[in-house]
């Protein structure tokens, strides 16, 4: 199959592409720029595009005409995606790729959607019977696009899958995000500053999120997906198991900072659909994907201090 990945530069983006080769797919890979923090997987064809070029994007999906869509694009910058009017913008933008995708010979899309959909009521979110009920402006226009392509579908031709993603963590995380603030402080020998911890979560390593969506997409399931671990756990005890594995338990400071207002006790997902029907199991347990981001950090920590060495001699 010739596969459409959006995003394909972004955080979950750059994981997905290697399964999608192991599955046999010709892939193309859609970023804004060429030039990336990693090495593009051998046999991945790269193209370099504005999705909001409007002509640039058609002549791109006439010319590959691909079967599949894996649309990851969004506007993500941490601290400032949950109201930025860019969710707006990308919602409009999605449509009009989602129609065009259908246009040039489409047949099954699979969209990354968020736990920020669900009604947060501290109960485990299922995807039949969980409202969706969103906070946040991201929450709203994803949810926007659910319903759209839940009802449009059918009429555009395509098969569709919602991959509903929880709590992802893992190299190349932005660094104002609870596990790679946590890590880089412990590395770098700082008070590692937390709330008390009691909230319950679902973490999942973003390999394992990309290999998920990739499974759903090559499963043929239909519909909303919850994707997690099924494991859920305190923040608590997640930072504990980081600062255990660094060697650092002295500098972690649960309850040096006051918990968010709107701050839920419990937020994970029920993800029978994806361990039942899809068949996806994870590859890293949170020990083991805690550990590589440890060690992700610690590369990136030596780089940094190498070249400062190198530019002050």
């Amino acid at each position: 199959m010739k596969v459409l990945v959006t995003g394909a530069s972004g955080y979950i983006g750059q994981h997905t592409l290697r399964p999608l080769l192991d599955n046999g797919c010709e892939v193309y890979a859609l970023a804004r720029r060429r030039e990336v923090d990693f090495e593009w997987p051998r046999g991945v064809h790269v193209i370099t595009l504005d999705l909001f070029d409007d002509a640039a994007r058609r002549k791109a999906f006439a010319e590959i005409s691909a079967e599949w869509l894996l649309h990851l694009a969004w506007y993500a910058e941490h601290g400032k995606f949950w109201e930025a009017k860019e969710n707006i913008a990308w919602l409009a933008l999605s449509i009009r790729i989602l129609g065009e995708f259908a246009q040039y010979g489409g047949r099954r899309v699979v969209v990354s959607g968020t736990c920020a959909e669900y009604r947060w009521n501290a109960e485990p979110c299922r995807e039949a019977s969980t409202p969706l009920e969103p906070r946040s402006l991201y929450g709203i226009c994803k949810a926007t696009l659910f319903k759209f392509l839940q009802a449009a579908a059918a009429p555009l031709g395509l098969s569709y899958a919602w991959g509903r993603v929880f709590l992802l963590y893992g190299s190349s995380e932005s660094e104002g995000r609870l596990i790679p603030a946590t890590a880089r402080a412990l590395l770098e020998g700082r008070p590692a500053l937390c709330t008390h911890g009691q909230q319950i979560r679902d973490f999942l390593h973003v390999e394992d999120v990309a290999r998920a969506l990739v499974r759903i997409l090559t499963s043929g399931v239909s519909g909303p997906v919850n994707i997690g671990s099924g494991e859920p756990i305190s923040i608590a005890q997640a930072v504990s198991e980081l600062a255990r594995r660094a060697g650092r338990m002295h500098l972690l400071r649960l309850g040096a900072l006051p918990p968010r207002e709107d701050d839920v006790p419990i937020l994970i997902p029920d993800i029978a659909r994806l361990r039942d029907e899809v068949g996806f199991r994870p590859a890293l347990t949170l020990a083991e994907g805690l550990q590589k981001t440890l060690a992700w950090w610690e590369d990136r920590l030596g780089s940094v201090e190498q070249q400062k060495s190198e530019s002050a001699s």
